[in-house]
């Protein structure tokens, strides 16, 4: 295996004027030699690919690329809307440029998604041009998983090779949470595209030295800053110093470049910032998940510091609440081993042990390079970030859900494939064919053990996994002695022991229907955390689960639900009162949460429209859909998933009170008032979301951290305007006053 083709060589990579292409003094790989007399046409180099890549590197390639989207496309339909949360959002995008530019949940621009909103761009161009469905507005997310894919191959291939590149690449696809993501409409998809994307580019900056590549990954990550805040900045510090140690000139120079590269991200992820901070506050949508109507206050509060801390005003929760247990909260325990604990670890741990083993042994292989060897250097700019997010991630004691752990699939794919190859090239030295064995059996040996955890669940392929990654170590031990077909034999199967769970995982979630605002990947039980409203054919089901199978989801410290709509289990949410519901929750939500799966209520599994939006019937759509244009919110309703569950249903804006949460103060009561009186909003929808506490009229209003705003507007509106009950779902009538 050979490795940096299109860069221009550098004769310092190693010491000694060794280059780090295999045994000190080797040279690197001759170009192969181009016929003259072949055409040169743009199909032809599709398919050839650059003439000093071995024949089958590019067909190898495209058909990578395309077993991927087929994979990601699979039955792509079946999961509806996603999360319903930011399907709404993409809706009302796809009717006003100005929601479109805002994120706003509503084409009438009442509040935006807690979130910036420039992953909502790509879908909401789609359903402009091909209609509100479940493939337009996913496929953009899929294209994204395909292109990351691409992007992870590209950077391993400059470094180790071809097959390196096509190990990572299928790595990456395989791996369960990113099968799970790159189907869904979560910000995640982009996010991982463009903090890959910003690795390659800084890779590419530090083999020639160039300012551009630079200041382009300063760009990127900009961009990923609205796609998802604060998390863009994760991968900033090993990326900087990384650069500044090993790039190809001067330190001066070094540093001017960096300044480059930080202005470069300002101006890319500010701009949207400084238009949005500028604009009048009255005509433009609140910023939902602030609680001064700031973006800056969404940025560095509840969507920044307050996810480290767990301290996110305006929250149902945070990490650290009472009844967590020591190192833990609400959102799961915190510590070193969160990434391999049963609520995560079949998420994206597969391979975690061994791509740590691989990153410390191709760092030892380089230890002898000069500063300025790019093999080490894209070592640690992978595996730089693959470290820095997974320790954050471990120890974050905010919000934190499963799904988050997609960022690190493209670090640890690359780090896969670039330590492999490098070891693989190395396997004569006994240290090497011993430190790639080690590799194997780690993964062959924590496969066993996350296949063990879900017992039921193909019980026979985790002493496949076990024997054959043993079979297979053993085989690479001595794989520097043996002929290259043996050699190749004992490296296969070692590929074969090593992504058999998570491929037999990743098939299983693309195999399942997605609903909801927090999914999970693998098969039924394989999370214990996850809830929010997975589906199966019947309705019923888990987020991420399997079709028919495991029902609801839970959180950690909870007992087994049946997930059946419309139930909850025994104890409800962790940390509460005897274990009942959140933190300070009792009445209503104490043993679970209202509402169920009821028309006009939190449906399957959604924790009372926290989690997910209504089931809304016929007859409900069409009470909305009546003279809805003489309106500029058909409904109003407390908590978006609700609202935005209304929304899809009748392609009209619905008013999400409160945000997200219903913790939000927008509107106010007086603002509220007004738009009534200026006849802007037809119904009050009944039994909203978290905050509001509007299931059993009203009594568990102002819990959870409600900031009142929901209880006082749902109390003016029962105690003033008509009640009008459609099948078991109740709206309250704003054109017709029943008191003063």
């Amino acid at each position: 295996m050979s490795t940096s083709y299109d860069r221009p060589l550098d004769a310092n990579e190693g010491p000694d004027g060794t280059t780090g292409w295999g045994p000190p003094g080797s040279p690197p790989p001759a170009a192969a030699p181009e016929d003259a007399s072949r055409p040169s046409s743009l199909p032809h180099r599709l398919w050839r690919g650059r003439p000093e890549d071995p024949r089958w590197a590019r067909p190898a390639l495209l058909g990578l690329l395309a077993a991927t989207l087929l994979l990601y496309l699979y039955d792509l339909s079946a999961s509806g809307y996603a999360n319903s949360f930011y399907s709404a959002a993409v809706q009302a995008g796809s009717k006003s440029w100005k929601a479109l530019f805002f994120g706003s949940l509503d084409a009438g621009n009442a509040i935006t998604v807690d979130k910036p909103p420039a992953s909502l761009w790509p879908m909401e161009l789609s359903v402009r041009i091909f209609g509100l469905n479940s493939w337009a507005i996913l496929a953009p997310e899929v294209l994204m998983g395909v292109a990351t894919v691409a992007v992870v191959y590209a950077a391993v291939r400059r470094r180790s090779g071809p097959a390196a590149g096509l190990l990572a690449g299928a790595v990456l696809a395989l791996t369960p949470v990113a099968a799970l993501m790159f189907r869904f409409n979560n910000p995640d998809a982009m996010l991982a595209l463009l903090m890959s994307l910003a690795c390659y580019l800084v890779v590419r900056a530090l083999e020639d030295g160039r300012t551009r590549w630079l200041v382009w990954a300063g760009a990127a990550i900009g961009l990923a800053f609205l796609a998802k805040t604060l998390q863009a900045f994760l991968i900033l510090p090993p990326l900087a110093v990384v650069y500044a140690v090993c790039a190809p000139v001067p330190l001066k120079k070094r540093l001017g470049q960096l300044a480059a590269a930080t202005l470069a991200l300002v101006v890319a992820g500010g701009w949207w910032v400084a238009i949005v901070e500028l604009w009048p506050a009255a005509s433009r949508p609140y910023i939902g998940g602030s609680q001064h109507n700031s973006f800056l206050e969404l940025t560095f509060g509840y969507n920044g510091f307050g996810r480290l801390s767990g301290e996110e005003t305006g929250s149902v929760g945070g990490g650290g609440g009472p009844g967590g247990g020591a190192g833990g909260g609400m959102w799961g325990e915190t510590g070193w081993s969160r990434m391999f604990d049963s609520e995560i670890g079949g998420q994206i741990s597969w391979l975690l042990p061994a791509a740590l083993i691989l990153l410390v042994a191709g760092l030892v292989a380089t230890r002898r390079y000069r500063r300025t060897s790019v093999t080490r250097g894209a070592l640690l700019v992978w595996g730089g970030s693959l470290v820095t997010t997974m320790v954050v991630f471990s120890y974050m004691a905010g919000i934190f859900h499963q799904y988050y752990t997609v960022a690190l699939a493209p670090y640890l794919a690359a780090v896969i494939g670039m330590g492999a190859g490098l070891l693989w090239e190395r396997r004569r030295q006994v240290w090497a064919a011993l430190a790639l064995a080690a590799a194997v059996v780690a993964a062959a040996a924590w496969g066993y053990v996350l296949l063990h955890r879900t017992p039921a669940y193909l019980p026979w392929l985790k002493w496949l996994v076990l024997i054959g990654g043993l079979v297979a170590a053993l085989g690479l031990i001595f794989a520097g002695r043996l002929t290259r077909p043996l050699a190749l034999a004992a490296a296969a199967l070692a590929l074969v022991a090593a992504l058999a769970g998570p491929t037999a995982y990743t098939l299983s979630t693309v195999d399942s229907a997605h609903e909801g605002s927090i999914p999970t990947a693998g098969p039924a039980g394989a999370s214990m955390m996850g809830f929010g409203g997975g589906r199966g054919p019947g309705g019923g089901g888990r987020t991420g689960g399997a079709r028919g199978g495991f029902g609801g989801g839970r959180m950690p410290g909870q007992q087994g639900q049946q997930g059946q709509q419309g139930q909850q289990g025994q104890q409800g949410m962790p940390g509460g009162q005897n274990g009942n519901g959140f933190p300070g929750l009792g009445g209503d939500f104490a043993g679970g949460f209202p509402g169920g799966a009821r028309e006009g209520a939190g449906g399957a599994g959604g924790m009372g429209g926290l989690l997910n939006g209504a089931n809304v019937g016929s007859a409900a759509k069409a009470l909305l859909k009546k003279d809805a244009s003489r309106y500029t919110w058909v409904a109003a309703s407390i908590g978006s998933q609700n609202a935005a569950s209304y929304q899809l249903a009748t392609g009209d804006p619905v008013m999400a009170i409160g945000g997200f949460n219903g913790t939000d103060p927008s509107p106010t009561l007086a603002q509220f008032k007004k738009y009534v009186t200026d006849g802007r909003i037809h119904y009050f929808i009944d039994g909203g979301g978290m905050g509001g506490g509007m299931g059993q009229g009203g009594e568990g209003a102002g819990r959870g951290g409600d900031s009142g705003t929901g209880s006082q507007i749902s109390s003016w509106v029962q105690s003033n305007f008509k009640k009008v009950t459609v099948g078991s779902a109740t709206f309250y009538d704003l054109t017709q006053r029943t008191g003063n």
